[in-house]
């Protein structure tokens, strides 16, 4: 039991002494004592050591930057010429993980066993087993393996979406070769995220508890359980030893992930094509939605994308997903990606002051959607431009099809401060719909005339996505 543990029984009597006796210390002591082992006890049978042997190449190194491997002594001596060498002595590398289903399926790490020759597992009660990696996935981390058993208990999952910041959680791992180790501590935060880099061209999927449970090396892909036992999460990665810095990824993202891994070897991350920003972010944004105080205000909608195909719009403030509410573009992103392809979502937006509610049905995510680059434009003869007043330092033409398009922005003007680039081809202003400079002109005159201090929002098309900046008024 590590100090952590020793504090919470602490003040866990010094609770009691409230109203107990000093002669129920014991035994207030011995039920926290039993109430430990039997967390230990319960999950211990559905726990695995996992032993992966590789040959070392550093080129395979995941991209996990906690990730631990054991140093294998080098070879002295080594004998080479320029016919031949002899191979790379393997690595071991050791982690765990838990058992899914009782016909054999596992949990794990995925940077555990990458680019593993052999997978060997160990269980509680001794017995071994050669692991087939069945699938795994890097966007979470996550792999499944499978060893030839029927009969083997499975873990009894917990709601990771209902811990609390401040519960108790234990961890079962194998800490420098030290099987089945057993700590405690507490859920230190939640919903943990922009903690690895990822790899080039590549996305990480990040939700992670932050525990302060001492979890070392050989840790990785064990289960953070509640106080019965139950798996909330799978321990991940670390900071360091001995900081109280580690994370977990939690049980509702195991289950959904895992489930698809072994069903379908692969997992359908679901997609709406949609970008925004928290409310909360931005003075100028907070000025649009007077009397909100949380939001995802959406500033771009991808051409062809699910959410282009429902009536939702660059500008709008989603407030709550399927009734949920959101504070940052990160709720959203992990709302979404909760769900599966072909889920469709009930979206509580506000627009122009008015609530509304607008469904979309999800789509699967293929590729990451690319930045819209500017593109320049060859504006037509006629007519001829119109400078937008009001400072903005915008030149604009009749747009096709519809809306007005930006033929040029003026240097230091209030507009080459935002992302508005020339080509872009507008279609709203403040509440307005504009097809021609002079309406364009004249919706921006009426946007700083009746609210000065909101700037004027802008919507426009750019290579087929639809988003939308805020523009304020230069300073005299």
């Amino acid at each position: 039991m590590n100090r952590r543990c020793l504090l919470f029984a602490g003040l866990l009597l010094v609770a009691a002494g409230l109203s107990a006796s000093a002669q129920d210390a014991p035994a207030l002591l011995h039920q926290l004592d039993t109430g430990f082992t039997q967390v230990f006890e319960k999950a211990a049978p559905s726990v695995v050591v996992i032993e992966a042997t590789r040959t070392e190449d550093e080129d395979a190194a995941p991209p996990f930057d906690f990730f631990f491997r054991q140093d294998h002594p080098t070879v002295p001596d080594r004998r080479r010429d320029k016919n031949w060498t002899l191979p790379e002595p393997p690595v071991k590398s050791e982690g765990c993980g838990f058992i899914v289903r009782p016909d054999g399926y596992l949990l794990t790490n995925r940077h555990v066993i990458a680019s593993s020759t052999q997978v060997e597992v160990r269980g509680y009660d001794g017995r071994r087993w050669t692991a087939a990696v069945v699938a795994t996935d890097e966007r979470t981390d996550i792999a499944v393996l499978k060893v030839e058993a029927t009969d083997l208990t499975p873990v009894r999952w917990g709601d990771s979406e209902a811990l609390k910041v401040g519960q108790l959680v234990c961890a079962i791992g194998a800490p420098f070769s030290q099987d089945f180790s057993f700590t405690c501590g507490w859920v230190s935060g939640k919903g943990r995220a922009n903690l690895l880099t990822p790899p080039a061209g590549r996305s990480v999927y990040e939700d992670y508890i932050q525990t302060d449970a001492f979890i070392n090396p050989g840790n990785s892909g064990g289960p953070l359980l509640d106080v019965e036992g139950r798996v909330v999460g799978m321990n991940t990665l670390i900071n360091g030893l001995g900081r109280g810095l580690a994370f977990a990824i939690p049980a509702s993202l195991l289950r959904h992930i895992g489930d698809q891994l072994i069903d379908t070897g692969k997992v359908r991350w679901a997609w709406l094509g949609v970008r925004g920003t928290a409310l909360e972010s931005s003075k100028t944004l907070r000025a649009q939605f007077p009397g909100v105080d949380h939001g995802v205000v959406i500033y771009t909608v991808e051409a062809g994308s699910p959410a282009a195909a429902s009536d939702l719009q660059p500008g709008d403030l989603i407030t709550a997903l399927d009734s949920i509410p959101l504070r940052s573009s990160r709720d959203l992103v992990r709302l979404v990606q909760r769900h599966k392809v072909g889920d469709t979502l009930s979206a509580a937006v506000i627009r122009r002051g008015k609530n509304l509610t607008i469904s979309m049905t999800t789509g699967e995510l293929t590729d990451e959607p690319s930045r819209a680059v500017p593109v320049a434009s060859t504006p037509p003869p006629s007519p001829p431009p119109a400078l937008a007043k009001a400072d903005l330092g915008l030149k604009l033409v009749p747009g096709k099809p519809g809306g007005v398009e930006v033929l040029e922005i003026l240097p230091g003007s209030a507009a080459a401060r935002v992302d508005l680039k020339v080509g872009d081809r507008i279609t709203d202003i403040g509440t307005e719909l504009v097809d021609q400079p002079e309406a364009a002109q004249a919706a921006i005159e009426k946007a700083f005339r009746e609210q000065p201090e909101k700037g004027v929002l802008l919507q426009f098309f750019r290579n087929g996505k639809k988003s939308w900046v805020v523009i304020e008024r230069t300073a005299p």
